[in-house]
């Protein structure tokens, strides 16, 4: 059996292997916990909740417990008075210009007063016309005073007539009585013819006088206290007239005193008719020009006092360590760069909502939870610098408490 030769083809060229550089770190895999994967939102998120139980809980202590408290709202405030009239009149002339600074007494507005003079005029006349009533009334008083003392007088005269009367009366009695008794004496002795005729007829006429004696002295006790009785009547008469002119004069005293208080009260419209400064401040735009026809109530100017003052509208978690008298530092708008020191004068009994027109009520609806704000007065060390402010000025008040 024969082999035939094999042809072998020439081997093909090995490539060398290209040494590679291995990292020991990239050589072995690192190998990680799943727990370590939510490391940093666990951590996030428990920094959240503690920035906002901070905020829930602790937020208004630590904002309440500083040591400056500080608020843009805040104002210059002032007294402005709306000056207006109390009658009715036509304005006479305005004495200032608009935002003129003006002392205390200075007239300001004037109204024309003729009307007002006339009722003052018509006031007085009639003071004292009842004045006058009350003077006569006085005087027949004192008359009748004279006539009450004359009437007293006639009965004490009457009652000495009666007095003398009877004693008279009471003598001519005794006569008559010893009269009587000769004139039967002297009868007794006539039968027996122991007296004359003309005896006995003197003891009868001494006995006819004295009987027509004691019939005149009873006539004139009679009429004396006739005389008594009529006195004693025109004594009461004058007393009861006494005592209705004693009420006529009460009621004209009380008379006086209503056209006194008319009086008064004229006198009182009269002044109205002129508008002085309550105080020293400035005014502001009039409202009045003369010529110009009012009624009450009318505004014609208003007034600005000089003292002035900041208020302060802080928030409610704000003010718990805040005190009256705690220093404060203002920064108004008007004087750029300038720090004003004052102090705490009063801090409001109640929330500025409470002071509004249409309080809130929140038992009506839906209740939503705002921080309230409360005003604040503070009032400024330097009283000249306070004059200058002016109301409604924007201020950045700064309160320093004493924790």
């Amino acid at each position: 059996m024969s082999t035939s030769p094999v042809s072998a083809e020439p081997a093909a060229p090995v490539e060398k292997p290209i040494p590679v550089k291995i990292d020991s770190e990239q050589a072995v895999p690192r190998r990680t916990s799943k727990w370590q994967n939510y490391v940093t939102p666990v951590v996030v998120l428990l920094l959240a909740l503690a920035v906002l139980i901070t905020i829930t809980r602790n937020w208004n202590a630590w904002e309440g417990g500083k040591a400056e408290q500080v608020t843009d709202d805040s104002y210059v405030r002032g007294d402005l008075t709306p000056l207006s009239t109390k009658v009715a009149g036509i304005v006479r002339a305005v004495d200032v210009a608009d935002y003129q600074q003006v002392h205390k007494g200075d007239l300001l507005v004037e109204l024309q007063d003729d009307d007002y003079r006339a009722q003052v005029d018509q006031a007085k006349a009639a003071v004292d016309a009842a004045r006058a009533g009350i003077e006569e009334n006085l005087r027949q008083r004192q008359l009748q005073d004279a006539r009450i003392a004359k009437a007293m007088a006639g009965i004490d005269l009457a009652k000495a007539q009666i007095a003398a009367a009877e004693a008279g009366k009471e003598a001519v009695q005794a006569e008559l009585t010893r009269a009587r008794s000769e004139r039967k004496r002297q009868e007794g002795l006539y039968q027996t013819h122991s007296t004359t005729e003309q005896t006995l007829e003197s003891a009868v006429a001494a006995e006819g006088n004295l009987s027509g004696q004691f019939a005149s002295r009873e006539a004139d006790l009679n009429e004396a206290q006739a005389n008594l009785h009529s006195s004693e009547l025109s004594a009461e008469a004058e007393e009861r007239s006494k005592v209705v002119l004693e009420s006529q004069g009460t009621q004209l005293q009380a008379d006086l005193r209503a056209k006194q208080a008319n009086l008064a009260a004229a006198q009182v419209n009269l002044g109205y008719t002129k508008i002085y400064a309550p105080d020293d401040g400035s005014v502001g735009e009039r409202q009045v020009r003369p010529g110009q026809l009012v009624s009450p109530g009318t505004q014609v100017i208003s007034f600005v006092a000089l003292t002035k003052w900041v208020q302060a509208n802080y928030r409610e978690t704000q003010l718990t360590n805040v005190k009256v008298g705690d220093a404060a530092e203002l920064r108004i708008d008007e004087y750029p760069g300038q720090v004003i020191h004052g102090k705490v004068a009063e801090i409001a009994p109640a929330s500025g909502s409470q002071f509004a027109l249409l309080p809130p009520d929140n038992a009506t609806g839906n209740f939503t939870k705002v921080v309230q704000r409360i005003p604040v007065k503070i009032e400024l060390d330097d009283p000249n610098l306070a004059a200058k402010l002016r109301p409604g000025l924007s201020v950045v008040a700064t309160i320093r408490t004493r924790q």
